[in-house]
């Protein structure tokens, strides 16, 4: 197999639940050796976050530990105890980059803060990713991905019009994050490798929403200019028409018209009611919209979602199904490029997983390992640092790993 980008690197992962475990996920995905650190006996918490394989609870079966930790090594190791910190110690001179995710005061208080793990190896690189970052009136808050979407986003504008402001996708501010950690991560590794000093590298959640150009930019600057804010609008059948998420008959579809399509889309439909010039947008009246949901309503309903998306697409308007996940497996363009990917796991069985986020032809994504049972390789690392199998006895039965 091609070279990885990232081989030979190696990763000390003490993340847990879905920001740092994304970023060290990536980092795994593009050929580092990331060694994931755990809690003995009950690990990383998004273990027993569902959904779980067949609605059955397991610690080897969480779809959302499954799909972030592919690639990784594991370990246990209890880093409140003296022993846990001086085997994790032993381990880190062969480390280039450390990732963390636990309030800012754990590791400084675990004696694992920055500069004491840079002791001796000036090029290591520590990512730390914090709700609030590592510095600040906020810095030991609690947060949840609800209430960082609330102060760091635009939170004015999400839901509908009737109803109070709403979240995103569940834990989708946590993916940008993680997302962000590791674009940090890797810029602050190469630049150590040039220049030989590493650095703590500091990410918050919050500044990470708070620097989003989705929609927050727009909004803030209407808001501070006109007084705006942020319209909400019904997901179906909403101010225009046509809305932009629509009722057919096995589902849903997305469409934008407007004027920009405004033509195009009266031919694509062909029929003499569009052809009625009350209907060219935009319509903002109450009973001109009805008039014209009496028509369009039926005429979606009447096909598919993929019928819908042929028609409109051939007359080059922006339309797509909404789909479900079973629509996505089967997608025509994911399967030709063969996205989605099958990998065996020794608790969980053979399922089907997301693939490469980007193409690098020349040193390719690949699955090299699934995601790791816990403490699954504590005789193969730990290993390395001189622990031999009386060592991992003794030290199982401490509760050290």
């Amino acid at each position: 197999m091609p070279s990885q980008p990232l081989e030979g690197v190696r990763v000390l992962d003490l993340t847990r639940h879905v920001a740092g475990p994304l970023c060290t996920k990536l980092l795994a995905d593009y050929g580092a050796d990331v060694i994931k650190i755990e809690q003995p006996r009950r690990g990383d918490p998004a273990r027993w976050i569902a959904p779980f394989l067949h609605d059955l609870p397991h610690p080897e079966r969480s779809g959302l530990f499954l799909h972030l930790n592919t690639n990784k090594r594991g370990i246990t190791l209890d880093l409140k105890s003296d022993t846990g910190r001086s085997l994790f110690l032993r381990l880190l001179p062969s480390a280039d980059i450390v990732v963390e995710n636990f309030r800012p005061r754990v590791m400084p208080s675990l004696g694992l803060d920055y500069e004491t793990l840079r002791t001796g190896k000036p090029a290591l690189v520590m990512t730390s990713i914090s709700n609030f970052g590592q510095t600040g009136p906020y810095r030991d808050w609690s947060a949840s991905d609800l209430i960082l979407y609330a102060m760091g986003h635009e939170m004015w504008g999400t839901g509908q019009p009737d109803s109070e402001p709403a979240g995103m996708a569940n834990k989708l501010s946590l993916h940008i994050a993680g997302e962000m950690a590791y674009m940090a991560t890797l810029g602050a590794f190469y630049g150590a490798a040039f220049q030989g000093v590493g650095q703590h590298v500091d990410i918050s959640i919050m500044e990470v929403l708070a620097s989003s150009i989705d929609r927050r930019a727009p909004s803030l600057l209407a808001y501070q200019y006109c007084g705006e804010r942020a319209e909400r609008v019904p997901s179906v059948h909403g101010i225009d028409a046509p809305p932009f998420v629509n009722y057919c008959a096995d589902g849903f579809f997305e469409i934008t018209v407007g004027l920009n399509w405004w033509a195009d889309f009266v031919r694509a439909i062909g029929e003499e009611w569009i052809k009625d010039p009350i209907f060219r947008p935009p319509v903002r009246e109450v009973a001109v919209r009805e008039r014209f949901d009496a028509y369009w309503i039926p005429w979606c309903m009447a096909r598919t979602k993929k019928e819908i998306v042929a028609i409109f697409q051939q007359a080059g308007i922006p339309c797509a199904p909404l789909n479900t996940t079973e629509d996505l497996v089967r997608d025509p363009q994911l399967k030709e490029r063969g996205f989605f990917i099958d990998i065996e796991h020794p608790a969980a069985g053979r399922l089907t997983y997301p693939g490469a986020p980007f193409r690098l032809p020349q040193s390719p994504f690949a699955i090299r390992r699934p995601a790791p049972l816990l403490g699954q390789h504590n005789r193969e690392i730990l290993a390395e640092i001189g622990c031999d199998a009386k060592d991992l006895a003794v030290l199982s039965a401490a509760g050290v790993i």
